[in-house]
């Protein structure tokens, strides 16, 4: 069964940076892509940042564009997201997601559908 677990949520002033990190289980399994999202109260969830098959293929949201990074680790099981400069329009549950929908089509933004997903992780900025 896979498994996604978020972590390295937390509460941040403006200005601050936090790192999230992402781990897909079981070893065996190597998803094609992974990507992150998040979602505000009262608010759709949205695409911040995703890793597509391919090599080096990667969408940013471009309201997190020059502050936030995404990596992943050799084994691709691995995912993190960078966040600087943080602002308070960043707080949200940030999800990780595994094998979502488009995968395939590499779309953008990817759709927050299918695939397997993690509890989320929560971000929290103050001003």
């Amino acid at each position: 069964q896979v498994q996604v677990v978020e972590s390295g949520g937390g509460s941040v002033q403006a200005g601050g940076s936090l790192r999230l990190s992402c781990i897909v289980s079981p070893d065996s399994y190597n998803p094609k892509c992974m990507g992150w999202f998040r979602q505000a109260p009262g608010k759709k969830r949205e695409a911040v940042a995703a890793a597509y098959p391919g090599g080096d293929d990667t969408y940013i949201a471009r309201s997190v564009y020059g502050r936030f990074t995404i990596s992943q680790d050799n084994a691709k099981s691995t995912m993190y997201l960078q966040m600087n400069s943080l602002k308070p329009e960043d707080t949200a549950m940030y999800y990780c997601a595994a094998a979502f929908i488009d995968c395939a089509s590499h779309s953008r933004p990817p759709r927050p559908v299918g695939g397997y997903w993690g509890q989320g992780t929560q971000v929290t900025v103050t001003s």
